[in-house]
């Protein structure tokens, strides 16, 4: 995608091939800088700070951490550290564990002097494919935006999205987005309800962001706003993005989603869940119980960051001196809540047996 119209991932090998550059997304939407990891530790640090998230992007990461540690030191030693001290970053988003063991598995058994070598190549395969599969997720997606343009004749389509799903979460063009950027380039009027996605406020300060860098209409809307605007007929349908998918179609996705498909059930306004592969965890089935969901610090929840009148980023506190705060990253939807998945094989239903239909191979593999 692009930024001030230079194209852009979100993250890549800096030019001594080596290290790696990445998009420091705790600045946005107020500055847009890159910072330089040349370290697991720094790699790790740049998962576990959010300076990189979103579980396809936090995969990505992940490989080119393990990079970075084989880079200084391609024993099994340091190959397992890596794995550890990565796994431990973030609990939630299964993409993490996935990228991991592709990545050990691509070095594990080769002669030391040749990991280096196989380790970057795989990583940088993982950020290519994540290109490839969310490309094909927005060809799947775009077909929906595309009939509710014809029901509409011709009129906006009011999408509905929550937290950020976009190309910032993924190394380019996004989960959610996909769908909507591809409708976009081809001249459908496409709309974008974004709700503000509280704590972090991912998709004021990210999505709005992206969107409005590719032209794209939106509306930042407060989270609690979806509901409303569902029952009055202005949303069309709703695509969200997802951390974790079980194997019967459970979704575990940024806090709040769930409430936002109760509403869509409620109202009949059709719910989809852009799910690329290497997100669903087919050694779970039930969401609600088996999925382990991430607690943050309640600073995120008691405080906000953002840009005074004078160009200043400040952070504030917004709740008493002492206040009591939780702060749940995530939450999951029901299977039965889901109209539908849409992944790079087609749109599928939230079933264990479509799920197993779509991707015999991940079955195989476990």
């Amino acid at each position: 995608m692009k930024v001030d119209g230079k194209p852009w991932r979100t993250i890549w090998l800096e030019p001594d091939g080596w290290s790696v550059g990445v998009i420091d997304q705790t600045q946005l939407p107020h500055r847009f800088v890159s910072t330089r990891l040349t370290t697991l530790d720094e790699a790790a640090w740049a998962i576990k700070s959010m300076v990189v998230r979103g579980a396809p992007l936090i995969g990505a990461a992940a490989a080119y951490g393990v990079c970075l540690a084989l880079h200084a030191d391609a024993s099994d030693e340091s190959l397992d550290r890596a794995c550890a001290a990565l796994a431990a970053t973030r609990p939630t988003a299964i993409n993490l564990r996935w990228a991991l063991d592709q990545m050990a598995r691509a070095v594990r058994n080769r002669p030391r002097g040749e990991r280096v070598a196989a380790a970057y190549a795989r990583a940088q395969e993982i950020a290519d494919e994540d290109v490839a599969i969310n490309a094909a997720i927005g060809r799947v997606g775009v077909e929906l935006i595309e009939a509710a343009a014809a029901r509409k004749n011709g009129a906006r389509v009011n999408v509905l999205t929550h937290c950020n799903a976009g190309w910032l979460a993924t190394v380019d063009i996004g989960t959610a987005t996909a769908s909507i950027y591809t409708a976009h380039d081809r001249g459908i009027p496409v709309h974008v309800y974004v709700d503000e996605t509280r704590p972090r406020n991912q998709g004021a300060a990210l999505t709005a962001w992206e969107l409005q860098q590719h032209g794209v209409p939106c509306t930042v809307i407060a989270d609690n706003a979806g509901g409303h605007l569902m029952q009055h007929g202005q949303v069309d349908l709703v695509i969200v993005g997802v951390d974790r998918a079980t194997s019967q179609g459970d979704v575990c996705n940024k806090i709040g989603t769930y409430l936002k498909a109760l509403a869509a059930h409620d109202t009949g306004v059709p719910f989809y869940v852009a799910l690329p592969s290497p997100t669903i965890d087919f050694s779970t089935r039930d969401g609600v119980a088996e999925i382990p969901i991430e607690e943050r610090g309640p600073e995120e929840v008691t405080h906000l960051t953002g840009m005074t009148a004078d160009g200043r980023i400040e952070t504030v506190r917004i709740v008493p001196e002492g206040a009591v705060a939780a702060n749940y990253a995530f939450d999951v939807t029901p299977a039965r809540l889901i109209t539908g998945l849409l992944t790079e094989r087609g749109l599928i239903a939230a079933r264990a047996d479509a799920l197993a239909a779509a991707f015999p191979e991940r079955i195989a593999k476990g």
